[in-house]
């Protein structure tokens, strides 16, 4: 089963940009489509977007639709979250997520995300 780091968070104002990248280790990533999750204090954890295995197609949730973009480098085993245009209410701890087939069943530890106003 793959393994899952996050990295990439912080503190950055309303308006500002971060990466978050994802890596993985022990097992074949380029088999794996993966995610993005997030979850906010008090909130259920909520679909971010996600990237496919092959021909890297790519879905968002409207939320983040044109501000946020999911990439990855199957040489480098990582995949990516380029944040833009952030606003508060993006505030969260950011997950990304392995799916082989079914449902995504691998997790990382989370990375916090906090946009300040």
């Amino acid at each position: 089963q793959v393994q899952l780091v996050e990295s990439g968070g912080g503190l950055v104002q309303a308006g500002g940009s971060l990466r978050l990248n994802c890596a993985a280790s022990g097992g074949s990533f380029s088999s794996y489509d993966m995610g993005w999750f997030r979850q906010a204090p008090g909130k259920e954890r909520e679909f971010v977007g996600s990237i496919s295995r092959s021909i890297y197609s790519t879905s968002y949730a409207a939320s983040v639709k044109g501000r946020f973009t999911i990439s990855r480098d199957n040489a480098k085993n990582t995949v990516f979250l380029q944040m833009n245009r952030l606003k508060p209410e993006d505030t969260a701890v950011y997950y990304c997520a392995a799916r082989w087939r079914g449902d995504f069943g691998s997790w990382g530890q989370g990375t916090q995300v906090t946009v300040s106003s």
